[in-house]
């Protein structure tokens, strides 16, 4: 029990800055959400729904920067290695990733809202949005690592300074752009793109005893664009991409058949995805500290603190999944009527709100495991599970399109579900359980 106890301890030292660092994130999306919603029209809650979710495509494609950065760090820790190594490594490639978007802008934008439709006049605003944010893609995507390496190094508090300073800058510029200056989508973007850069300054200087303390002097310079290290990187990278990509197409497609069920609809479920988000970045602090410990352990080769990490952080996100459900139940629509007074809005949010009980029953498996995975850097099969479950989907979704948009959020349920549990079995063939 003492046993436990301590390790629970050193669980929530890890999650606590990193559940308050990832709720604020749909806080961020609240106020996105709030400031647009409360203007004249949905077509602007609709138009910043559209490009919010290309730029989620977009960035969240490269979250392996922030995942493989966490499992390569953490696993160096433990060895006793040179960390700063991995993280020069992760900017290098992020800042190449961030300038390449920028320069395949036009054709990435008209390509994402072809696929996304729309009506003519959502179209036009998320264009405008999609033009200004997308400068921010090289401060965006150095964030990640920033924020990878700090969980690797177990310095949780560095992503929470990093998110709060991010996303308090980004809401004080949403209400000044939009709500003053009344740039509507266009301030919105501008605020995401300039709260990136002010983000990435504040990590340097938070990280910046890490970076130009001893781990610089001791730097290998001669190893840091060695072949066959950049290469596992890249290898491993290369998987959570396309995981992530598979992941992502799933919600891009959801987006998508929103919008073609109309732009009421497509603006309520962004209004619903909020609650995903609230439930996803609540767990993800339980599956950032697996990542950090099970990376720790196996870095020094220590099986019963392997078993021991998961296991405890499986139990603290079952608790925090019911708490949520609950949650859920009780604030559901209060959380509606704060996001819009649209009318049409609100009542079609609440019309479809019981599908939003069912989330945390059926995604916290995979939140969770994600965390596990990333920390023993089993990409591959990270790889793999999303894409089997992901090819699922679809068939789930053409069964359930006799229920229209009913049957979108429970297909988005169902492969929720089987994700979890094909990580499960992944994990149990392994021999770790």
């Amino acid at each position: 029990m003492n046993r436990n106890t301590n390790l629970d301890r050193r669980i929530w030292a890890l999650a606590w800055p990193l559940l308050l660092s990832n709720a604020t994130a749909p806080l961020l999306g609240l106020v996105d959400t709030a400031v647009v919603g409360h203007l004249s029209s949905p077509v602007f809650l609709a138009a910043v729904a559209l490009g919010g979710n290309v730029f989620m495509f977009l960035y969240f494609s490269f979250n392996f920067l922030r995942m493989g950065t966490t499992g390569f760090t953490s696993q160096a820790r433990g060895a006793g290695d040179n960390t700063l190594v991995v993280l020069l490594r992760a900017l290098l490639l992020s800042f190449s990733i961030g300038v390449a978007l920028i320069l395949l802008q036009p054709a990435l934008r008209e390509l994402s809202l072809w696929l996304l439709g729309g009506s003519d006049e959502v179209q036009t605003l998320a264009r405008d949005y999609i033009n200004l944010r997308i400068l921010g893609a090289p401060a965006a995507l150095a964030n990640f690592a920033l924020i990878g390496f700090a969980i690797g190094m177990h310095n949780t508090r560095v992503p929470l300074k990093m998110t709060l300073l991010m996303h308090s800058s980004n809401a004080l510029l949403d209400v000044l752009l939009v709500q003053v200056w009344h740039f509507d989508v266009r301030g919105v973007a501008a605020a995401s793109a300039a709260a990136e850069y002010i983000g990435l300054a504040g990590g340097l200087f938070w990280l910046r005893r890490h970076i130009f303390g001893d781990a610089w002097r001791t730097l290998p310079r001669h190893l840091l664009l060695q072949a066959a290290p950049m290469m596992r990187l890249m290898a491993v990278n290369r998987d959570i991409f396309l995981r992530t990509v598979a992941l992502l197409t799933v919600f891009f497609f959801f987006a998508a058949q929103g919008a073609r069920l109309g732009d009421t609809t497509l603006a309520a479920n962004a209004v619903l995805i909020t609650f995903l988000l609230l439930l996803s970045n609540t767990l993800d602090g339980f599956a950032n500290a697996a990542e950090a410990l099970v990376g720790d352990a196996l870095g020094r080769g220590r099986t019963t603190e392997l078993h021991q990490a998961v296991r405890r952080t499986g139990l603290w996100t079952l608790i925090v999944a019911v708490i949520a459900l609950i949650g859920f139940a009780l604030g559901g629509v209060p959380l509606i009527h704060l996001l819009s007074d649209l009318p049409a809005i609100r009542d079609t949010a609440t019309h479809y709100l019981p599908w939003m009980l069912l989330l945390p029953l059926t995604a916290s498996a995979g939140f969770w495991l994600d965390g596990v995975f990333v920390g023993a850097t089993l990409a591959r099969e990270m790889r793999n599970t999303m894409l089997v479950a992901t090819l699922l989907f679809f068939p789930m979704w053409w069964l359930t399109r006799p229920l229209d948009n009913h049957g979108l959020w429970l297909a988005l349920n169902l492969w929720m579900a089987s994700r979890g549990l094909l990580m499960a079995w992944v994990w149990r063939r392994r021999g770790f359980v």
